[in-house]
């Protein structure tokens, strides 16, 4: 929500136009975290006039000018420049009619308009130019030298529509209803507290500002607390929001002034952010214990009652902490994650391996073995190709849901790979042995680089069109991964590990358990319940690499150590799951739903993470050059599990 903020230039009259052009571009925005209020119109008269209470006198000399930033404001109360004759005044169709994107409009006072003094000029803004020599002679009226290039007229045509809905609205009935809904949930949001009495939610700008007489905004900007203390990100309230049907902004809205000042972060913190890699749009949320940005809503003409129900219930659900009744009345306190209790982990169960999934191609369909051989990687050719967009990104479901109708098959005995897809009538066969003399590359991959050979036009076409983009296919001949020095929370080794990775994410393999799946599927059956669409998933929703039996559910979130026949695993603790779980096939259609993510969210949610299943390293003992004895996994082998 943009409030009605007047902003001003004071410009003495000893300055010159030169000294009153370079201040103009100094204009700073009112604080997007201080939009819970509105600033009172008169204030622009009270400027223009230079009564400004608190300010020396010598300082209030000469002209004042103001600018109003109504970009959203004009949709509940668009200023009356006869009564506040501001000199400038920006506002958003967008914001007001929600549609068209990225249109909007900056009003000049004919008096103000020589300081919009630009000092570049393009398509449209001139009257006459000569290529070769320094001259140009611009065009006459204000607009025609600031709207530069082709002005989107299609858009503006489609603005009358949106003033329909204004003029038959009203500004104050808008006003009123957007205002009512704000602090209905506002007032809501103050009251929630975590069991043990502690606020949820931090709103900004309730006390931003000593100005008096300010009116409430119909936006609401604030961040979220666990009951120990912490924070929970941004990104994470935004990622659980979109499961629930709501979309939010998060960050800093474009306003890093704003945001240091609210949110306590010093000059030292800003940089050292950025130096940990920190930037616009990343998910780095909560750096050393302070959130790097905040949530914010915003109500309009359309928002409705049922909508702040919803949002509230959603906070109500996702991020406040409720005591557990045992089955003698008594409150429990319990972890989240704290799914194994005492009594089962005295039982040892026989645990075997029901299914082992290799997945040649990164994102593309894995097939199942009885047995298969080891290598440092993980298991051997497991995700040892990917594919590469043209723009040098790297190709998944998420951006390519086709590459999930793409079906892989290594066939040892040949030493071949081969490729189907419903796309193409030949099947692709590449050898796993041949010596590739394609040119040789790096590449990124979420941040880890690697060595790649890449091969001839005919693989690449293929694939092109297989997934009805152009793209190269590529294969890690090594990565370059950094030594791990540290251990992690629990004693486990942290994620960035000595072993040698494929095209992986993070750890070399994906254990999965059928009794965790299992009891998802029950929550599952009871949460879509009323009607709603039956869901159920297995195991290879979640793309693992090996499935486990005879377990009780979630016990493998304890295990540090696996032992498989003569092969050891490290456990690298749970796997974060995101949305591409959600996606499934069905009739070769890829459907994307809201589960099992949503479901997982509810329960599985640790510091802004959905685990489920666990990460694994394999532990070939090699070390130096040494060879080691090819070791291999077989269906049905009993796994043996540590927790020390």
């Amino acid at each position: 929500m943009e409030v009605l903020v007047p902003i001003c230039l004071r410009s003495r009259d000893t300055q010159t136009k030169e000294e009153v052009e370079t201040s103009f571009h100094r204009i700073v925005r009112m604080e997007a975290f201080q939009r819970f209020q509105k600033f009172n119109l008169n204030l622009v008269k009270l400027i223009k006039e230079g009564n400004l209470v608190g300010l020396p006198s010598q300082q209030q000399q000469g002209q004042w000018m103001v600018l109003i930033d109504a970009a959203k404001g004009c949709a509940t109360e668009p200023p009356n420049l006869d009564v506040y004759p501001a000199d400038f005044v920006v506002c958003s169709f967008y914001k007001i009619f929600g549609y068209p994107t990225g249109l909007g409009a900056l009003i000049v006072k004919n008096e103000a308009a020589s300081l919009l003094n630009k000092t570049y000029f393009s398509g449209g803004t001139v009257a006459a130019s000569i290529a070769d020599i320094d001259f140009v002679q611009k065009r006459k009226s204000i607009e025609q030298v600031l709207e530069d290039g082709t002005i989107s007229f299609l858009s503006i045509a489609s603005l009358q529509h949106g003033f329909k809905i204004i003029e038959m609205l009203t500004t104050s009935a808008i006003a009123l209803h957007t205002s009512s809904l704000a602090t209905y949930v506002r007032k809501k949001m103050l009251y929630m507290k975590h069991r043990n009495k502690k606020n949820v939610c931090i709103i900004y700008g309730q006390e931003a500002s000593k100005v008096a007489d300010l009116k409430t905004s119909p936006t609401i900007t604030f961040n979220l607390k666990r009951e120990d203390g912490t924070w929970f990100g941004y990104r994470e309230v935004e990622k659980l929001a979109s499961l629930s049907g709501i979309h939010l902004r998060t960050g800093c809205f474009c306003n890093p002034g704003a945001c240091a000042k609210y949110l306590g972060l010093s000059h030292s913190d800003l940089v050292s952010n950025f130096e940990a890699g920190h930037v616009c749009w990343d998910d780095n949320d909560v750096i050393k214990g302070k959130p790097t940005g905040a949530v914010r809503i915003s109500f309009g003409y359309i928002s409705t009652y049922q909508d702040a129900e919803e949002f509230l219930k959603f906070l109500q659900s996702s991020f406040v902490s409720k005591p557990i009744a045992s089955s003698n009345g008594h409150t429990l306190s319990m972890n989240t994650l704290n799914l194994v209790d005492n009594q089962s982990q005295q039982v040892v169960p026989d645990v075997r391996l029901k299914s082992i999934i290799i997945y040649p191609v990164k994102s593309c369909q894995g097939f199942s073995v009885q047995s298969w051989p080891l290598a440092a990687g993980g298991l051997k050719y497991d995700r040892e190709w990917l594919l590469q967009g043209s723009g040098g990104e790297i190709l998944t479901q998420k951006k390519v849901p086709e590459l999930a109708s793409i079906r892989t098959l290594i066939n040892l005995e040949l030493g071949k790979l081969f490729v189907e897809s419903p796309k193409r009538k030949d099947k692709l066969q590449i050898s796993l042995l041949e010596n590739l003399t394609h040119l040789t590359a790096e590449v990124d991959v979420y941040g880890q680089r690697y060595e790649v050979e890449s091969y001839d036009e005919n693989v690449n076409t293929w694939f092109s069109e297989a997934i009805g983009r152009h793209c190269t296919f590529m294969r890690c001949s090594s990565s370059k991964k950094s030594l791990c020095t540290s251990t992690g929370q629990n004693g486990r080794l942290c994620r960035d590990t000595r072993s040698k990775l494929s095209f992986v994410n993070e750890g070399q393999l994906l254990l999965i358990s059928e009794e965790s799946v299992s009891d998802l599927n029950s929550r599952l059956s009871s949460s879509n319940g009323n009607g709603k669409q039956h869901v159920l998933v297995d195991a290879m929703r979640f793309r693992p690499n090996i499935v486990i039996s005879g377990s009780t559910p979630y016990r493998e979130d304890n295990w540090k150590r696996l032992h498989i026949g003569d092969a050891y695993f490290t456990s690298m603790g749970g796997c974060n799951r995101c949305q591409m779980i959600n996606l499934h096939q069905n009739a070769g259609q890829v459907i994307k739903s809201k589960e099992p993510l949503a479901t997982l969210a509810s329960y599985r949610r640790e510091k802004g993470k959905i685990l489920f299943g666990v990460l694994l390293n394999y532990e070939d003992g090699s070390s130096g050059e040494e060879t080691v004895a090819e070791r291999w996994l077989q269906v049905g082998q009993e796994v043996h599990t540590s927790t020390e």
